[in-house]
């Protein structure tokens, strides 16, 4: 199988060079801020951004689903950017998501999510599953045994050597949280570089990497 294999507990995850988690147990995809819509968004505020950016999150999306065949996927937040960006041929879309995915869709609401609504997919409020609590930000859970599993801050790294830098997405782990931050799925996100105090694996050309050690020369990094 593809991906990183990670055991926290009982619960046997797996972190898809997709940016995207797997549940074996459950058959569960997860994901997180795609962010559609987000061009128009832009256009609408006069910066230029090509229309078709939603092609480049859908399709992998669907292939994604394609080669798993998840019993449900599971979007944690910000699957629109904003209500502007919701236009009509966005919203048929949604509608046929479940159709164009193969399963069931469940929709952990996010901020982004705010004041839309989309037929036939409610935005749910954070909830368990096996010893998991899913949110969109970072939540601290109602049992101690519950590990957080949440989006939102889009955590990347940053490596750095003489002549080269590099940012790229990872999969976060807060021990102290105990918190898993999974990265943005979107085509269009930016990211925000991970604490120290967090475990990374790194997304690199649809292949998953360790890095657990702390980096050199991070003076002014910013801890999510």
């Amino acid at each position: 199988m593809k991906g990183q294999e990670w055991v926290w507990r009982r619960e046997s995850l797996r972190f898809l060079g997709e940016r995207a988690l797997w549940r074996e147990h459950g058959r569960q995809l997860m994901v997180a801020d795609l962010h559609l819509g987000k061009a128009e968004v832009f256009q609408a505020h006069g910066i230029p951004l090509p229309t078709d950016g939603d092609r480049g999150t859908l399709n992998p999306l669907l292939q994604l689903c394609h080669a798993w065949a998840p019993e449900q996927l599971i979007v944690l937040g910000d699957l629109i950017h904003a209500r502007e960006g919701l236009t009509p041929e966005l919203r048929e879309t949604l509608r046929s998501l479940p159709d164009l995915c193969g399963c069931e869709v469940l929709l952990i609401g996010g901020n982004h999510d705010r004041h839309c609504w989309i037929e036939g997919l409610p935005q749910l409020p954070s909830q368990c599953v096996g010893q998991l609590w899913l949110s969109h930000a970072p939540e601290t859970p109602p049992a101690a045994d519950l590990l957080n599993v949440c989006g939102h801050l889009h955590p990347m790294t940053r490596l750095r050597s003489r002549a080269d830098r590099l940012r790229l997405p990872c999969f976060a782990f807060d021990p102290e949280g105990p918190r898993l931050v999974i990265p943005a799925f979107g085509q269009l996100t930016g990211g925000h570089d991970c604490g120290e105090r967090y475990q990374q694996w790194l997304v690199a050309d649809g292949a998953i990497l360790p890095w657990f050690e702390p980096l050199l020369n991070n003076q002014g990094r910013r801890s999510a």
